[in-house]
């Protein structure tokens, strides 16, 4: 691949821009899984459009965000889907827009399952390559991993783990235990950042032993492929076929976590070690990541200082101590959106009497914690000026998680609809990564005087 491609000059005054394709260009071809024939066509996207697939097929077109809460579980590939609408294996070439630096792109799907041309990743890179990539006067969207996550799954591994600066690098050891005859036990390691996508990964295929390839035809899937079409491995080796690299099954399975961290939103950076590791722990290791960076975006909301103190919050608020459960606000985004934070210690009143032995917060104090923040939301309109939010009614309710004294609850309300005399409220409640609660709140607005009364 050419430098230009992977390493683009940078838009002046901005070190990591964002990037789309130069020109739209299209692929075709049967899907690996049902054999429909498929056009893709990939089209240039504004500055923080993201990677966005739409079903041109269906009335009204589709579209489907590239993103892990659009992941569905899928046996050997990865898919997302929007109500009824779903696009399959699209893991190759997620993986071709991460290694040639795409950011934003619209992907018109006219059929179920992306094209697989051979098995890898080699018709989306020289697609691309043939209209080129250009940078976007916005920064690009990183995900840093920012503290280490392993997870496991019977004998496989998939681990994360901070990296300097903005590299992605990956180490993976395939294992085929008792099949290792045939596919015997390899590692692969990769830096992406380094320029060598495209002749290092780019051409893997996706492989399977011949057994499993009889069982997925005998489902009715992949039946119009041969053995010559993708990498079957038989007891000599591949079947109709031979290996582009030695190691060309660890390194297909690296092409595909880099294509399936793609859902997390945007480029992921850190340093990955994979062992025995597919699709589903790959989706598990995206939650995790987006995890991560949400719980550091609230971290750094509360070090970013007060918006508002507990003095503001009693000239707006009739409660008082035990019952003002908000203790500072520290993002107000118009009548939009609001952070809050009450810190949980053990002289808290309900502890005394609510299991003393294992002290927990009531969760009906951490609605009513929540419900403040909304009230103090709501009193940032000017039509509600003057008034209080008094709670009416309260739906979807779900506490997730204990609360515990030495917590810091960090609250977030929603507006989701107002009015001048009702109001409805979307609110969660986190203490550190975990969420532990959420409900729909509905107010309504009366005049302070009356409040009082």
């Amino acid at each position: 691949m050419n430098d230009q491609l992977e390493n683009p000059p940078a838009t002046e005054g901005i070190m990591d821009p964002q990037q789309t394709l130069r020109a739209e260009v299209e692929v075709s071809g049967r899907g690996l899984m049902h054999g429909q024939e498929a056009t893709l066509r990939m089209l240039p996207a504004s500055p923080d459009h993201g990677i966005v697939f739409e079903r041109v097929d269906l009335d009204p077109p589709v579209r489907i965000p590239a993103q892990i809460e659009y992941a569905i579980d899928r046996d050997r590939r990865t898919a997302i889907r929007n109500g009824d609408a779903v696009v399959e294996t699209i893991e190759h070439c997620m993986s071709a827009l991460r290694g040639c630096g795409i950011d934003n792109v619209l992907l018109q799907l006219d059929g179920p399952e992306v094209p697989l041309g051979d098995g890898s990743a080699a018709s989306f890179i020289e697609a691309i390559r043939g209209v080129d990539v250009e940078a976007q006067p916005s920064p690009r969207h990183l995900f840093h991993i920012s503290e280490p996550i392993i997870l496991r799954d019977d004998d496989a591994m998939l681990a994360a783990f901070p990296a300097s600066g903005d590299e992605f690098h990956v180490l993976y050891e395939l294992d085929y235990g008792s099949h290792a005859d045939r596919i015997p036990k390899q590692a692969f390691a990769f830096t992406l950042s380094n320029g060598e996508y495209g002749e290092q990964v780019a051409s893997s295929r996706t492989f399977s032993l011949a057994e499993e390839a009889a069982s997925l035809q005998e489902q009715g899937l992949c039946a119009h492929l041969s053995p010559s079409d993708v990498l079957v491995i038989g007891d000599e080796g591949p079947i109709d076929n031979v290996w582009r690299f030695e190691n060309e099954p660890v390194r297909h399975k690296v092409l595909d976590l880099i294509g399936d961290l793609m859902l997390v939103g945007g480029p992921v950076c850190g340093q990955f070690v994979a062992r025995k590791s597919g699709h589903a722990l790959n989706r598990r290791m995206c939650r995790a990541i987006r995890e991560q960076a949400e719980e550091r975006e609230r971290l750094d909301r509360l070090s970013e200082g007060r918006t508002m103190d507990i003095r503001a919050i009693q000239q707006i608020m009739p409660h008082r101590y035990p019952m003002l459960l908000v203790d500072r606000v520290v993002e107000i985004d118009g009548n939009k959106r609001a952070v809050g934070v009450k810190n949980v210690t053990i002289n808290e009143p309900f502890f005394t009497g609510h299991y003393p032995g294992t002290p927990i917060m009531p969760g009906v104090m951490i609605v009513e914690a929540m419900a403040q923040l909304g009230g103090l939301l709501l009193s940032q309109t000017l039509e509600h000026t003057g008034k209080i939010a008094v709670l009416l009614s309260l739906d979807r309710v779900k506490l997730r998680h204990p609360v515990t004294p030495g917590d810091q609850l960090v609250l977030e309300a929603e507006t989701v609809r107002a009015s001048t005399r009702t109001a409805s409220i979307r609110c969660k409640a986190h203490v550190g990564s975990h969420q532990v609660a959420e409900a729909q709140i509905r107010f309504m607005m009366v005049d302070a005087d009356q409040a009082h009364g």
